[in-house]
């Protein structure tokens, strides 16, 4: 073999395995986003962790170079084996560990933090050996064989990071992906030792490496064949044992449990969205106090279980209504699921119900005509993919939407759990130029403290919610018969706190999940 093909097959195995290095750091950050949410806190730390392990790792490399060979080809051994398994530990962790994923406010967050420590010390360890790999195929001058080494390294990077999102994510999921990923740089680091390197290995050497990489590969072929059972089984850890249907979509992973006999509770990336047992009183109190005046017209922004479309087609003189959902597979679901187009009456088979798939702010830079009503039924404030959803541009471009007399109303999170995140929401709807109206269902406020919701029987009800009512000028909450619905009022030693609340921007969000 000439020198030129020795240094081309080690620069192709550097592609290969910087590719698989970035496969692992981006499964990383995604599934912690996905199981704690805040992508942009997941982000920063699996990062910043990573590239300082990065840099231990290549001061511990120095203490491999002398057996660079078999050192390089254990350590993408136990790169594949971590990153590989990554995926499912972390899931494991949150399934069967505390209540619903409330663990990840504790110990497991070490668990992220302890892999990305272990996949950047073995990352880090990498080019050091790799230099001295490529060196004895040919000597040549350092700076040239770390101009070589880093480009292949930086577009196995680019290679990685663009395969993930638009190829083993949509194809394999996180899990498989994770697995298939892990094999990949298991044979690669194996073949490029074998290959190219064999004769620096010692007799031990070789059957050190040769058993490594078979156990390595044989444990992610088994995780691989286990997969679809560890998942269903980790799914029914998380959700219950009565989970239908569990699809992952473009968007995000979309669960419905229970049904006509039980309660039917829908999640959207591990969060519930929508529970039967008590989703009516949700959408009433989103939608009815908006629908007292003009409501030939209706926007809905988000809302594709139909739920919202069901309450607003309860008021006569209703028209049009137009739902804007990002997420196709929640509209095929609510349109086709027995159970949940029941819970919605089968709201979307309304000739007067249209549906566009589109993300809300970008729809609404150009909305094709101007509503009465705009129901903004969205994910919780604190979500960071929802923040631009809570901006004081969006509620602009909301307003711009509504026609005179029109109101806009808003979910805004948890009044009692999360007082400040609702507050922020009225005061950055108070900044885009409308008049606000905050009101809750069922309990008492006072400023910051607020009582647990009621039933009717007086027993505690399971969750509590805020909402905002606005409109550009006039009376904002007309009376309403419903007794559940309350204003929220602040004492007025909280009123300047509460006023003086600076809204949430694209550039400057103030939301905190």
């Amino acid at each position: 073999m000439t020198p030129r093909t020795g240094r081309f097959l080690v620069l192709a195995g550097v592609f290969i395995c910087a590719a698989c290095g970035l496969v692992y750091e981006l499964e990383l950050v995604a599934l912690a986003s996905y199981l704690i949410g805040d992508s942009v806190t997941q982000a920063s730390v699996v990062l910043s962790v990573m590239v300082f392990a990065m840099g231990i790792g290549s001061l511990l490399a120095k203490r491999l170079r002398c057996r660079a060979a078999v050192g390089f080809g254990l350590v993408e051994a136990a790169l594949a084996l971590v990153g590989g398994l990554s995926a499912m530990a972390l899931y494991a962790a949150f399934a069967w560990t505390g209540d619903r994923g409330e663990v990840w406010a504790g110990g497991s967050r070490y668990l992220l933090v302890a892999f990305s420590l272990a996949i950047g010390l073995l990352i880090g360890a990498e080019v050091p050996l790799l230099m001295v790999l490529i060196q004895r195929i040919r000597r040549q001058d350092p700076s040239g064989a770390v101009s070589d080494l880093f480009a292949a390294d930086y577009v196995g990077a680019l290679v990685g990071g663009l395969a993930f999102p638009f190829l083993l994510l949509p194809l394999l999921g996180q899990l498989t992906g994770a697995l298939m990923t892990g094999s990949v740089n298991a044979i690669a680091g194996g073949a490029l030792v074998f290959g190219l390197f064999r004769h620096d290995l010692s007799v031990r050497g070789r059957w050190a490496l040769l058993v490594a990489n078979v156990t390595v590969l044989g444990v992610l072929a088994a995780a691989a064949v286990l997969v679809g059972d560890f998942e269903a089984a980790a799914r029914r850890a998380v959700y219950g044992k009565d989970v239908r249907v569990a699809v992952q979509t473009d968007v995000q992973e979309v669960v419905l449990t229970g049904g006509r006999h039980d309660s039917l509770d829908l999640y959207l990336d591990g969060r519930l969205r929508v529970s039967g047992r008590d989703e009516h009183r949700y959408h009433r109190a989103l939608v009815g106090p908006a629908m007292n005046g003009p409501r030939a017209r209706v926007l809905i922004l988000g809302g594709g279980d139909g739920l919202a479309a069901r309450e607003v087609l309860r008021h006569p003189g209703v028209r049009r209504v137009d739902v804007v959902e990002l997420d196709p597979g929640v509209v095929r679901l609510a349109r086709r699921d027995p159970a949940l187009s029941e819970l919605n009456e089968q709201v979307y088979r309304d000739p007067r119900v249209r549906v566009v798939h589109a993300d809300a702010f970008r729809w609404l830079r150009s909305p094709p005509r101007t509503y009465d009503v705009v129901i903004s039924d969205l994910p919780d404030p604190g979500i960071t993919a929802s923040t631009k959803l809570y901006s004081q541009e969006f509620y602009g471009l909301a307003c711009r939407a509504l026609a005179a007399g029109g109101r806009l109303a808003v979910h805004a999170g948890p009044v009692a759990a999360r007082p400040r995140v609702f507050w922020t929401v009225e005061a950055t709807l108070r900044a885009a130029g409308l008049r606000t109206e905050p009101y809750r269902v069922g309990g008492r406020i006072s400023g910051f403290a607020a009582g647990p919701d009621r039933t009717a029987d007086g027993a505690s009800a399971p969750r509590d919610w805020g909402f905002v009512l606005a409109a550009r000028s006039g009376p904002v909450l007309a009376p309403h018969r419903t007794a559940a619905l309350l204003r929220v009022g602040v004492a007025s030693a909280e009123r300047t706190r509460v006023r003086g609340l600076a809204p949430s921007t694209l550039v400057h969000p103030r939301y905190a999940n």
